[in-house]
This record gives structure tokens, sequence and C-alpha cells, in this order.
């Protein structure tokens, strides 16, 4: 990667062109990079999935924002440069309480959380729910926003004993070191047996068999990563003995109608949770735009917890 000058976007009908103060580092931005995730037809090319900003023009049409506004945007590429291009709808309000740079650290992570957890997943009160890769950005919103329902126990699974100690500073119940023991034993032993009513997954094909074992009746499983492979067989038998349910999402190829009503859903769910002090963004460090190659380093080799973020120079 290279930090080279490029003309500046134009805002077409319905988007709003915004100064970029800062974007974050998404593991989507390195299967890009190697060539394994192109951005949909017509998005930009540049990397970057998100970012924090202020509206410096408006595109015919547009009627939320006025030139000036600060904002937080979930992007369908374009967010590692210095002005992007957006739709309007895709903008959110930086919620109170986080600052500009910081609010580069929720779009991905507040949209698929909610949309995946809460509207797919439907975690209610009391229900238990297991999150993958409790440490990740993801990871650390989605054991926030599970405790902020009243979701319990709320179990994640880390890579070392440092990453746990931050879930559990974080709100979760129980945090499981995969290197050292199978997660499906401590989900059964903190439900007294039943399962976890929603899993949220970032792993895919080599936790599927798990998962389903670790899933309670009438529980739903989110797939939401192939991190660890896409192809995995299917226990039906036991998905209708369970009533379980296997969901498997996106975000970045949504339309942008659907992106565009997720982020109002966070704005309207999570946004308060996050003014009410109850939800916070985590963020593991900072790195200057132009240091985007070291940024993808440190995200590569998975030692961060929460989020890395790229600022504007």
């Amino acid at each position: 990667m290279s930090w080279q000058q490029v003309e500046d976007p134009q805002p077409g009908e319905g988007e709003v062109l915004v100064d970029v103060v800062a974007t974050a580092v998404n593991r989507a931005d390195l299967l890009q990079r190697q060539g394994f995730y192109p951005p949909p037809p017509g998005a930009s090319d540049i990397i970057g999935l998100e970012c924090s900003g202020r509206v410096a023009r408006l595109g015919p049409g547009v009627t939320r924002w006025t030139v000036g506004d600060e904002v937080c945007a979930l992007l369908a590429g374009g967010g590692y440069a210095e002005r992007v291009a957006v739709p309007e709808g895709q903008c959110m309000p930086v919620p109170d309480g986080v600052d500009l740079t910081t609010a580069a650290a929720l779009p991905e992570v507040a949209c698929t959380v909610w949309s995946n957890v809460v509207q797919i997943g439907r975690l209610r009160a009391g229900e238990a729910f297991l999150v993958h890769g409790g440490s990740s950005g993801i990871g650390t919103m989605a054991i926030q926003v599970a405790k902020a329902l009243g979701a319990g126990p709320v179990i994640c699974t880390v890579g070392t004993d440092e990453k746990a100690k931050a879930c559990l500073a974080l709100g979760a119940d129980v945090a499981v070191n995969y290197r050292h023991e199978e997660f499906g034993d401590r989900v059964r032993a903190a439900t007294d047996g039943r399962g976890a009513d929603v899993i949220l997954d970032i792993i895919g094909a080599r936790y599927l068999a798990a998962n389903l074992d670790a899933l309670a009746d009438d529980g739903r499983l989110v797939i939401i990563g192939l991190q660890g492979g896409a192809r995995a067989e299917v226990d039906l038998g036991l998905l209708l003995r369970s009533r379980g349910a296997v969901h498997a999402t996106t975000l970045r190829g949504r339309p942008p109608a659907q992106k565009a009503a997720i982020c109002t859903a966070v704005v309207e769910g999570l946004w308060p949770l996050i003014k009410a002090g109850q939800v916070r963004p985590v963020v593991h460090t900072v790195l200057p735009l132009p240091q985007a190659a070291q940024a993808h380093q440190l995200v590569d080799g998975s030692s961060h917890i929460g989020k890395v973020l790229l600022a504007r120079p």
C-alpha cells in the first residue's frame, strides 16, 4: 500500500462528501489488500469501510445533513482517503460523549452487532449469548450490547489470558481461552446444560459443528465471518430436534436502502446506550493514515484489543 494523490470524489444524487478525520482497520481491509474481497460494483476501490469526519458538500437531493455536520459513516469503500462520498442514509451523528476521531471506531461494529445480534438474532434479556473473538472490535461491542440488553450469561472466546481479562472487564461473564479448552463445555457449564440462545460467529466452517452443539433449543446461530473456512457439513437432524436456526450475513454488499435502515436502527437503539455510558467504543491505538501498512500488520498479528484507527495527518 502507498499514500498517493488522487482525484476528489464527487457526491452524486443523495450523497454527501465527507472530509475524513479518521477511519478504522477491519479484517475485510486485509482481505481486500490481498485480492480476496473486491469492493461491490460502483464502490471506490480505495480500502476503508468506515470513517468519521465533517460534511464538506451536499449532493443533489440531500435533506438530512448540512455542511459542517460531524458524522460517522458506514462505507462500501474509500475510507483510507481524505475525502469520501457517502449515501446520506449511511451517515450517522457522532454519539454524545464520543470525540470525532474515536467515532471512526463505531460504524462497522455498531451496524454489524446491532443488525446481527439484535435484529436477526433477536437477543432478549435473560438469554445466554456467545460471541467468538471477544477482544475484536465486533466482540468488544457485542459483549457490551448484550449486557446492556440484559442478556446473560454473556460468554466469549479469546486467544490469550490478557484478552480474557479485557473481555471480563467489559462485562463478559465467562471468557474461554480456546487454546486451552473447548468452548462448548464452558457454555454448557455456564447455562446449566441449556446452551447459548444466540451465537455470533466470525470463524465459520471450523466452528460450525461445535456451535450447533452449543446452541440451546430454539437458538440462533449468526455467522458473519469465514476465518475458519467456508465449507462444512450440517447435522440437519440436530437442527430439527433443537429447532435451531442458522443465519449467514454480510454488511458490505447490502443495498444502500438496507444499510440506511440499519444505521437508523443503530442511532435509535444503540446511540442512547453509548450516551448513558453502558456501551463505549474500544480503541487499541490510533496511527497516522499514511501508516496504513503498519496498521495492517498490527491487525494481522491479532495482538490488539478493540479497534485500530487511522487518523488523517
